[in-house]
C-alpha cells in the first residue's frame, strides 16, 4: 500500500524516467521523419498543449477581465485593417 501511494505521488517523475528509458531503447521513433513526426509534434502540438494547460490554470477573475477587452481589440483591429486598403 505504501509503494502505491508513493507511485501516485511521484507519477510525473516515473513518467519522465519511462519516457527516457523508451527513448534510449528505441531512438528511431523520435528522429526527424519517424513515426512520431517531431517536426510537427514539437513545433505545433506541444506548444498548443502548453498554452492550453496554462489557460486552464488561470483564475476565473483574470479570465473575465480579458473577456471585456476582447471586443474592443477586434473592433480596433478590423478598423485599422480597412485604412490600409
Amino acid at each position: 500500500m505504501r509503494l502505491l501511494e508513493r507511485m501516485r505521488k511521484e507519477w510525473f517523475m516515473i513518467g519522465i524516467v519511462l519516457a527516457i528509458a523508451g527513448a534510449k531503447l528505441e531512438p528511431s521513433i523520435g528522429v526527424n521523419g519517424g513515426p512520431l513526426k517531431p517536426e510537427i509534434t514539437v513545433s505545433y502540438i506541444a506548444v498548443a498543449t502548453i498554452f492550453f494547460n496554462s489557460g486552464l490554470s488561470l483564475n476565473t477573475e483574470f479570465a473575465d477581465c480579458g473577456l471585456h477587452a476582447s471586443p474592443c481589440v477586434f473592433c480596433s483591429d478590423s478598423d485599422q485593417g480597412g485604412r490600409w486598403k
